[in-house]
């Protein structure tokens, strides 16, 4: 794993606090691995229901637009079945897939490779902000304003895994930190899960190596949650509260198998444009499909 040198800034508000591992509020699964920190500096109203249920979701910091698609996808109808989101706050996956979880309004932890007053990288002291605003929250095994090093990540990495049941990798290089984060879980005896992808991309590598190690494949949100004993609360799972019409079913079963644009639709159903564009306007509406640029997706 590279270090990469990004700016961090210093938040000089101290508001930290401190969780002692003898303490009772302690997180449990945390306590049970080899080496857990001693203490646990953070940030947020502490609340031992947080880490109830945790996924760790760790991705390439370089995405494609597949995988910050497939992030946004999965995770938003992960947190709103009330799975806690953990994850290392770094640019990519990570912050996609916290910000995924505020989306659907559910919980996230954030885990700094750095003291608890640093924000890293300093250009996402909002999503800092955003967590602790939504009842998330930011931990550190560093205290104050501890800089980050190339030795921190990895350590910050075993946090993450050992927090959670299950780990979920979302694009990975042959020698990326995900892999050392889904190395950790598997060391702490967690399921590991994998989303695939091209496998032309570099970004497919690392994930094609943890499917070779009988990683889980994900296709969808429903693969995880059920690790969790947890159905989808999401629009998507109660279709059948809807009443589509024909053109509606239509356009659901393209969009499963690509998205598409309105003019390509148009074509394929030989309709108006415009007809096109109201229907899909109305589907979004009911949170059955999404848009992206130009193209539309199925959620």
């Amino acid at each position: 794993m590279g270090f990469y040198p990004i700016s961090y800034s210093i938040n000089y508000l101290d508001m930290s606090k401190v969780i002692d591992i003898k303490s009772q509020e302690y997180p449990r699964l945390l306590k049970e691995i080899k080496n857990s920190p001693k203490q646990l500096y953070y940030k947020g109203d502490w609340d031992t229901e947080i880490f109830k249920n945790c996924l760790a979701v760790v991705g390439s910091r370089r995405m494609t637009t597949y995988g910050k698609h497939v992030a946004e996808r999965l995770i938003t109808k992960i947190a709103a079945a009330g799975i806690t989101i953990v994850s290392g706050f770094m640019y990519g996956i990570d912050a996609v897939s916290h910000r995924a979880a505020l989306t659907a309004k559910g919980r996230t932890i954030a885990v700094m490779p750095c003291g608890i007053n640093i924000i890293h990288p300093a250009y996402q002291e909002k999503l800092y902000n955003d967590i602790l605003d939504n009842n998330g929250l930011i931990i550190s095994e560093f205290k104050g304003d501890f800089p980050p090093d190339i030795w921190t990540y990895p350590k910050r990495n075993r946090i993450v895994a050992g927090l959670s049941k299950a780990a979920l990798i979302i694009e990975a290089g042959v020698k990326s930190g995900s892999l050392i984060t889904a190395n950790y879980a598997k060391e702490y005896k967690r399921k590991v899960f994998a989303v695939p992808g091209p496998i032309t991309s570099s970004n497919s590598a690392g994930i094609i190596q943890l499917l070779k190690d009988r990683a889980l494949i994900v296709s969808r949100a429903g693969d995880v949650l059920e690790h969790y004993d947890l159905k989808s609360i999401d629009s998507v799972a109660n279709r059948n509260s809807f009443n589509l019409g024909e053109l509606e079913k239509k356009i659901l079963l393209q969009l499963k198998q690509e998205p598409l644009e309105i003019d390509v639709l148009a074509r394929i159903f030989e309709v108006s444009a415009s007809k096109i564009g109201t229907t899909l306007s109305l589907m979004q509406l009911q949170g059955i499909i999404s848009k992206k640029g130009n193209k539309y997706y199925d959620c």
